[in-house]
């Protein structure tokens, strides 16, 4: 580290204050968060070119925060140049994934899928941070479901590393002997023959192929139980509904939100099932949401 322990320590507590986190949150990070920063660090030096980090946790796992965290953890304590990119901020328009319920399936009005992103904006994007391009970055307002069309869009120059997150990152395609049993009632009522399905698995091998293989280094925030992903997705949403007014409020309420969780379950159960062993660093939760290792994995 090159910056003084009492400077990233002054920054850690303000980012803890901010973020309204409580202050036994800093011990997460003197335990985790810190060690994982120098591993990525580590990496980066052996690379010397920009460094793809990809993130992947269920809904409500924790990602945002601790890409956040990494972010400012690598700026301060190392000096490295660093961009956090959310896999929503690429999600298609409103307009578009209307247009993509009527002419391919209704299920795909609702963000979140493979399919519901903007692929080739993703892809390029990627492209040009891990050459060294300046780039600007697309952002999308979940409470109005749409993306944010600015005058001056978010201008990212060359960076160091870059933290990717996103609910899918790295999720693997399953077989077709998988797809035709469905998990939930959304895929028993709403997609009995299965097109729903297998539309968002062949957008899934695109998204391996053209975004997800581009990663140096692939972490995976490991949740004990996908039952958990309601209870710490309703305290997303609660955050966000105090963040709107009445009359814009276009937050999930329980119901709605039951049902939305249903469009993500049979990817994130397999990932519980199949993506340790294909990730670099698995980072397993409890109940308490809280990680309690940094496990390094070995694939030779």
């Amino acid at each position: 580290m090159t910056t003084s322990i009492a400077a990233i320590d002054q920054v850690i507590n303000d980012l803890i204050k901010h973020a309204e986190l409580p202050q036994s949150f800093r011990l997460l990070v003197d335990d985790i968060y810190l060690p994982l920063a120098e591993i990525i660090n580590q990496r980066w030096q052996q690379k010397q070119a920009p460094l793809f980090v990809s993130v992947n946790g269920a809904q409500g796992s924790g990602k945002s925060t601790l890409t956040e965290f990494l972010k400012v953890i690598l700026e301060t304590a190392y000096e490295r140049s660093a961009v956090s990119i959310s896999i929503d901020d690429f999600y298609l328009t409103r307009q578009q994934r209307e247009h993509l319920s009527k002419t391919i399936h209704p299920l795909l009005l609702t963000r979140g899928v493979p399919g519901t992103h903007d692929l080739p904006m993703m892809e390029q994007v990627f492209k040009d941070l891990l050459a060294g391009r300046s780039v600007y970055l697309p952002r999308f307002d979940k409470a109005q479901d749409d993306r944010l069309i600015e005058t001056t869009p978010a201008l990212q120059t060359s960076v160091d590393i870059i933290l990717f997150e996103g609910w899918c990152n790295n999720s693997l395609p399953e077989s077709q002997q998988s797809l035709s049993v469905p998990v939930n009632e959304l895929e028993i009522n709403e997609d009995p023959d299965g097109s729903w399905r297998e539309f968002v698995n062949q957008q899934l091998k695109l998204y391996q192929e053209k975004v997800f293989s581009l990663a140096d280094l692939k972490i995976m925030l490991l949740i004990a139980d996908f039952e958990l992903v309601y209870q710490w997705r309703k305290k997303q949403e609660d955050k966000l509904r105090g963040k709107q007014s009445v009359s814009d409020n276009k937050v999930m309420n329980e119901q709605q939100l039951q049902r939305f969780i249903q469009h993500y379950e049979r990817i994130t159960r397999n990932n519980i099932a199949e993506l340790p062993g294909k990730v670099d660093i698995v980072l397993p939760l409890n109940k308490d949401h809280c990680i309690t290792e940094i496990r390094m994995q070995d694939h030779e």
